[in-house]
């Protein structure tokens, strides 16, 4: 019992996530729809306390649990510290416009707590089967959420889509488990790696099943060519519910990444390197070329997400601690960013009107001109200009490519963010050089819009003053590898 409380307490966040999620959906049970801003309460509520038990738990060196299966280091800390921030945020931006849908009810909090315990999982998995079970948890709330407007033909077709396809990744990911399995005879990714490096196993049905777990997770991170379900569920979906996709099981996915290549499967380098370039190359071209023909915003944003995943990846490429510290600084500034768009977008939607196409936005500094210049500066920092920290992730990337001395996916890289300025920069000349076609109703929502202005306000602040988030993911990346 004394070894069994230690262990325990670093899964204490998950722990209490787990209870929390099915106390507040019972609270759901017996409160009308006045008093659904109790769930919402409880919901900010439980996410302060999972903070405070994470940052209580420490970092100073790496700590297991349960035969080594659970891991506590330096970037589950930071990973699960920024969701949830992450879903602080998209529940803030979504109480008024889901509240007016009648879609904020116990069921919506309890399966985002629920998807969150998936992805805190992933996050600490140095298991194959725990992390397994937590991807599992995480797509299984995932699917419900995006089903949770039953009335909506749109979003049981994405629900569906996004079944079909999460369910044939997931099978792919289990495939390539069993593969690493068979050869090394354990579940744990240090001991695989160890197996696979004094063994100096390289055969063919290896490299298979690398090949498979490098599908699963780019399909979880919506890259190229597995970034079919991305528009069609990003389109579908309640606007709240398709910021929450955007965001945080990107925490769990990268995770995946660096748990699987960078701690298990490092003697393999030369294979899966070439897997992620080619990745990230499509990824950068075909999203941003294929988002400057999209009419609608949110299969424009859907495109977007796909080029910034190639940036993502294409720091992973470089297989160096510096390559994966790029990364993890360019996905914190690409959720700040995916945050103040959506939040933005909900701002401007109603209950009966949402903004839809990038036409909308036609003249908005004439009707909105505060929500335009918040808008304006998400968009310059989505493009990569500066001084926004926008410029200086893309910039970090390029800057550990170039360190390589591979010279040619940098210049790629350029001109694929080059092609991006166009649609980010469209919106700006809407907003401000044309005239309004739709008329934008909103009764300004002082707390969200506070809220939205610090966070587009933070994009230029940390475009200003980079190297703390830049000094932060190094840590955590550095207590890690």
């Amino acid at each position: 019992m004394t070894d069994l409380i230690p262990q325990l307490n670093l899964l204490l966040p998950e722990i209490f996530i787990a209870i929390m999620a099915m106390f507040i959906l019972l609270v759901g049970l017996f409160i009308d729809d006045k008093n659904k801003h109790i769930s919402y309460g409880l919901s900010q509520f439980t996410l302060l306390c999972a903070g405070l038990i994470t940052a209580s738990i420490g970092f100073s060196q790496p700590q297991f649990a349960f035969n080594d299966m659970f891991i506590f280091d330096s970037l589950a800390l930071f990973l699960k510290m920024m969701s949830y921030i992450t879903l602080s945020i998209v529940f803030i931006y979504s109480k008024k416009y889901l509240f007016d849908k009648n879609l904020l009810n116990g069921e919506y909090f309890s399966l985002s707590f629920f998807a969150l315990l998936g992805v805190m999982l992933m996050i600490s998995s140095k298991n194959l089967l725990l992390m397994y079970m937590g991807l599992e948890l995480l797509s299984l709330s995932l699917y419900a959420l995006i089903a949770l407007n039953r009335d909506d033909k749109k979003s049981n077709e994405a629900a569906i889509k996004y079944f079909v396809l999460g369910a044939l990744a997931s099978g792919l990911l289990l495939y390539g488990m069993s593969m690493l399995y068979g050869f090394s005879g354990s579940l744990d990714l240090y001991t695989i790696g160890n197996v696979i490096q004094t063994q100096n196993i390289n055969s063919e049905i290896l490299v298979f099943g690398l090949v498979f777990i490098v599908v699963g997770i780019a399909f979880k991170l919506g890259a190229v060519p597995f970034q079919m379900w991305v528009p069609d569920v990003y389109e579908g979906s309640v606007t709240p519910i398709t910021m929450m996709i955007s965001t945080i099981p990107k925490f769990a996915a990268v995770a995946m990444l660096i748990r699987f290549l960078f701690q298990g499967l490092e003697s393999l380098i030369v294979d899966w390197q070439q897997m992620l370039l080619i990745m990230a190359i499509l990824s950068m071209v075909i999203g941003n070329i294929t988002a400057i023909a999209q009419k609608k915003i949110k299969r424009m944003l859907a495109y977007s997400t796909i080029s910034h995943i190639g940036f993502v990846l294409l720091g992973f490429y470089v297989g160096t601690i510096s390559g994966v510290q790029a990364s993890i600084f360019y996905l914190s500034t690409y959720i700040i960013m995916t945050l103040a768009v959506f939040g933005l977008v909900i701002l401007l939607s109603s209950s009966t009107k949402s903004i839809e196409l990038i036409d909308d936005l036609k003249g908005l500094s004439q009707t909105h001109p505060w929500e335009a210049f918040l808008m304006m500066i998400v968009m310059f920092s989505l493009a990569g200009i500066p001084p926004t920290i926008g410029f200086y992730a893309k910039f970090s990337i390029l800057q550990v490519v170039v360190d390589k001395e591979v010279v040619w996916p940098a210049i790629v890289a350029v001109i694929s963010a080059l092609i991006g300025m166009y649609y980010y920069l469209r919106i700006i000349r809407y907003m401000y050089f044309e005239k309004p076609t739709k008329k934008i109703n909103i009764k300004t929502h002082f707390p969200m819009l506070s809220i939205l202005t610090i966070n587009a306000g933070g994009l230029l602040v940390l475009g200003i003053f980079p190297k703390t988030l830049m000094s932060i993911s190094a840590l955590a990346v550095g207590g890690s590898l």
